[in-house]
């Protein structure tokens, strides 16, 4: 997180919390809700610019219930999730055994231990991702860790995950395996409705 947003927290502790208005669509957009979209049940408007969208990723956090927000200097913007709160990308790396790295919406590294299919045929990957943890659900001290929680695969990505993958249909959904970094994960079934609950996030914070 940066400092200034840090900083600026301890300077104007009691700023009140922003709802409704910022959303992370399920291809890993940042997207702009104003009240006619929010009225309206619109997917809003996807930020375009650069330094804005960096600013948004490098300041991305969730607190202990489960309510995933970007710290916009003292104020905190939570965030509507259209699928999940991280959106995996495949990206070609020439560290990696399989030239490939995993990577968030956000730019920080999954390290994936196994994949989920539901019954729309969504692929979600499970794993450690590093995160920003406030110590309590009003706190303005963070502390940096890495726990497990789940991201959609972008859809882009999914010939590729076909690709390493050997499966079979599992009552409306798959089962399988997943080879990545040469290693056999698990790909496994769920229902779209039990992400929430099994990875504790949600989706659509209120006050």
């Amino acid at each position: 997180m940066d400092e200034q947003v840090l900083r600026s927290l301890i300077k104007w502790p009691n700023v009140p919390d922003c709802f409704g208005w910022l959303a992370l669509d399920r291809r890993g957009q940042w997207r702009m809700r104003d009240e006619y979209a929010q009225a309206n049940q619109l997917p809003g408007n996807t930020i375009q610019h650069v330094a804005l969208n960096e600013f948004i990723s490098r300041n991305y956090a969730h607190d202990t219930l489960g309510r995933y927000f970007f710290q916009n200097g003292p104020q905190r913007v939570f965030v509507t999730l259209d699928a999940t709160p991280w959106i995996a990308r495949m990206i070609p790396s020439l560290d990696s055994a399989n030239k490939l790295k995993l990577l968030t919406q956000c730019g920080t590294p999954i390290h994936p231990q196994g994949a989920l299919s539901d019954e729309k045929g969504n692929i979600y990957i499970t794993g450690s991702i590093p995160q920003s943890l406030p110590h309590h659900p009003d706190s303005n001290t963070f502390s940096q860790t890495e726990s497990l929680t789940v991201a959609l695969l972008h859809d882009h990505d999914l010939d590729l995950f076909s690709d390493q993958s050997k499966v079979q249909e599992d009552a409306c959904s798959f089962r399988g395996s997943w080879q990545w970094d040469g290693k056999a994960l698990p790909i496994e079934p769920i229902h779209s409705t039990e992400l929430a609950q099994r990875f504790h996030f949600i989706k659509a914070p209120s006050n």
